[in-house]
């Protein structure tokens, strides 16, 4: 799957302008399917457009700049489906606070305990994203299992996480080093 497979998911759906399908992309409910950076969605969609895949009229807006926006052509829900139809790639998982968990026995206890604490607030934070996903696309079955699918895993690192913060904490150094602040 790559940055045009999304966009052509997100256009499957309805019409969407490209700052709509950034967002989505980046910070909405399609951020956890593929890597998609504000840098590589617009050549994303003026490719689809330039094959054919995708099209786009303007809309003059009142007081604002006009706006593209983008609607999936026939040929660009066949190429769609066809992409899902291709082996699935590895699945990513990238996480900045197992980098800094796995190094934790170099940190003082304070700061160590204080990440702890931010990936526990990102944790529920991402449950209520899950949450007000559910609420707003959890009427469709497909989007359901999805919602349902994130929830575990969320509930699953959670309780990982609650049940065996101690042991991080422990490793951690009881004085802070010099180069732990910096």
């Amino acid at each position: 799957m790559n940055v045009r497979t999304l966009c052509l998911s997100i256009l499957y759906h309805g019409e969407a302008t490209g700052y709509e399908i950034r967002r989505r992309c980046v910070e909405g409910e399609c951020a956890y399917f593929v890597e998609a950076s504000f840098g590589s969605i617009y050549p994303a969609l003026a490719r689809l457009e330039d094959e054919g895949l995708v099209t786009s009229r303007t809309e003059q807006q009142d007081g604002r700049p006009a706006k593209k926006v983008y609607s999936i052509s026939e040929a660009g829900r066949v190429a769609f489906a066809n992409q899902l139809a291709e082996p699935l790639g590895d699945e990513v998982f990238r996480s900045p606070f197992l980098l800094f968990a796995r190094f934790a026995h170099i940190l003082p206890r304070g700061l160590v305990e204080a990440r702890i604490n931010e990936q526990l607030q990102r944790i529920t934070d991402a449950q209520k994203m899950l949450e007000e996903a559910a609420a707003e696309h959890g009427h469709n079955a497909a989007d359901a299992w999805i919602i349902e699918y994130g929830r575990a895993m969320k509930d699953v690192a959670e309780r990982h996480l609650r049940a065996h913060m101690h042991e991080l904490i422990e490793l951690s150094s009881a004085e802070p080093t010099q180069n732990a602040a910096e």
